[in-house]
């Protein structure tokens, strides 16, 4: 194992959770590298195919009870969890610090707080939720499917598991997580929290491993009922592949290429905000976010304007600091790339100087490209790092045309001085989030994608819906 530096405390993590205990692993063990210091920070003991399948038989057991239970029960639980996750919640933050990156106060406030914010809203739509209603003479019932299969990304190790996990507990069914391997250890302090408030054996389990073996016999297992997945579209097609061979219920969070457009009608100041705001979304969490918006849409006869502000903007991202590592040295190699010649288009032009980056950590410089081609590499493909896109618009028809040329359709910005043209503006974007004149996060509206940023959609009475089988009963 390679020496850490005094930077980094390793954590070792050498069992499992499965059915309300702590269990040796039967898998290999992998090392966790800090992506700011690249050493090691953590190590885990993966689980093996016997542990995958003591999980779900754990859960299946388990899911009867913990789908009888009243809400009431169900709710008291989840608000001991979050009360844990509180308390504890400068250690989640370091250790979030340490297994992706993200500076100290980032670390609390976007992978620490938001989760929190989300419980929170989880919990208030939970009493709330009509698990049955009426019509006429039917009775609708909302039921939980069974045995869900969470797959989490490494970009938000915290957050991700939590807009997965608790509205599936909350809805009643069980759950088996399966952690990105490049930031597990924050999974494992969740599911102290989990075992800490009491929560029934069986009903959350934890199997760390790649997602060739763990991910892949979770896909396939016929006990599960509902695989919910976040992570690249490539992966995202195979595993609804794999898991319609069973029929299984899928939720798939994928890739995203957010557009932020700035109307004709924008102020001055309006346009100033527009692009202040924008680059701190494209590059927050090192630009590692499936929602950046990546692209900025403006009007033709403002792009000198835009590129200056955007350039002044971007100057205040220094990396180490305010400016997170991207995740590994091949994530750090797929993100330069974007910057090599050609990838924007033969017009395209950098407006952001280089800057000097820490001597170790998979740091690149943040970057403002502009003059843009709408149908480049630049313009099309996810890059998952701090590069911002600007391109012109010959009107607001225009924009929104340019923003919605993209296979995907996760989120997305309006700016415009009419609250009204804007709203219009946002109802023509084909996405899943729309942002007007800065509106901020929701920890209790649905998220999720069109075209190929996904299927279904995640958080608060949405969550627990997407985890539900409906069922009419006639009298």
């Amino acid at each position: 194992m390679t020496d850490a530096t005094t930077r980094d405390t390793v954590q070792r993590e050498a069992e499992l959770y499965i059915g309300g205990r702590w269990v040796p692993g039967g898998g290999t063990d992998l090392e966790v590298e800090n992506p700011a210091t690249e050493q090691v920070t953590g190590v885990i003991t993966q689980a093996s195919t016997g542990d995958v399948e003591a999980a779900v038989a754990a859960a299946k057991a388990a899911f009867p009870e913990w789908a009888g239970r009243p809400v009431a029960e169900r709710a008291a639980v989840l608000r001991r969890v979050r009360d844990i996750v509180a308390e504890r919640a400068d250690v989640f933050a370091d250790i979030i610090n340490r297994e992706q990156g993200s500076p100290p106060k980032l670390a609390r406030a976007l992978h620490v707080d938001t989760p929190i914010a989300v419980v929170d809203a989880t919990i208030a739509a939970l009493e709330r939720f009509p698990f049955a209603s009426e019509i006429g003479n039917s009775l609708i019932r909302r039921e939980p499917v069974g045995v869900v299969a969470a797959i989490t990304p490494w970009n938000l190790p915290l957050h991700q598991v939590v807009v997965k996990v608790v509205p599936a507990l909350a809805a009643g069914t069980t759950v088996v997580l399966k952690p990105a391997g490049l930031t597990p250890l924050a999974a494992f302090e969740l599911a102290r929290a989990f075992d800490a408030a009491g929560l029934p054996p069986g009903v959350f389990n934890l199997v760390p491993g790649s997602g060739r073996v763990v991910g892949d016999l979770l896909t396939r297992h016929p006990d599960v009922a509902q695989v919910s997945f976040t992570g690249s579209t490539p992966v995202g097609r195979t595993i609804a592949g794999v898991a319609a061979e069973t029929l299984k219920r899928v939720t798939l969070e994928l890739g995203g290429k957010s557009a932020s457009v700035v109307l004709s009608d924008a102020t001055d100041e309006l346009l100033a905000k527009a692009v202040k705001i924008t680059v701190a979304n494209c590059f927050l969490n090192g630009g590692q976010t499936c929602t950046a918006l990546s692209r900025l849409i403006v009007p033709g006869h403002r792009v000198e304007q835009v590129e200056e502000l955007a350039a002044a903007a971007a100057a205040k991202y220094a990396p180490g600091s305010r400016l997170g590592p991207l995740i590994s040295a091949d994530q750090r190699k797929e993100v330069e790339s974007f910057l090599e010649p050609g990838a924007g288009g033969s017009a395209a032009v950098t407006v952001t100087s280089p800057v000097d980056l820490p001597a170790h950590g998979f740091y690149v410089t943040p970057t403002v490209v502009s003059r843009v081609d709408p149908d480049s590499r630049l313009a099309q493909e996810e890059v998952f790092g701090p590069v911002l896109s600007i391109l012109s618009a010959g009107s607001d028809d225009d924009a929104v045309a340019i923003a919605n040329n993209s296979i995907y359709g996760l989120g997305g910005a309006v700016w415009g001085t009419d609250s009204d043209a804007a709203l219009a503006a946002a109802a023509r974007m084909q996405t899943g989030q729309v942002d007007v004149n800065g509106g901020t996060f929701n920890a209790g509206a649905p998220f999720g994608g069109y075209k190929q940023s996904g299927t279904g959609r995640e958080i608060g009475e949405y969550g627990i819906a997407d985890v539900c089988e409906i069922k009419a009963v006639q009298r």
